[in-house]
């Protein structure tokens, strides 16, 4: 009973934490792979090039999923410590 229990709460924290930095993750890779193909075809090395655009994008990413992100974490902590009494016997 105890190794499922902490398996079942290690897979359902990983799927949150996977769930919640995809959408800046996946916008950090899109804005660098455009990026850097701009830079290849232009052949322009500048390093603030790549660095305040990608600064720019997840800000924007941010704050419009930063809500939901918020929401989801709240829902998931609450779920997480109003079951702890189910997890007083281990």
């Amino acid at each position: 009973m105890l190794n499922d229990t902490i398996i079942d709460l290690l897979r359902q924290m990983l799927w949150v934490s996977l769930l919640l930095s995809a959408p800046v993750l996946l916008v950090a890779l899109v804005v660098g792979l455009v990026i850097g193909l701009l830079q290849a075809v232009t052949s322009i090395q500048e390093q603030t090039l790549t660095f305040v655009p990608k600064i720019i994008a997840l800000a924007l990413v941010l704050a419009l999923m930063g809500g939901w992100m918020l929401r989801y974490l709240v829902a998931y902590t609450a779920e997480l410590f109003g079951s702890l009494p189910r997890f007083g016997a281990l």
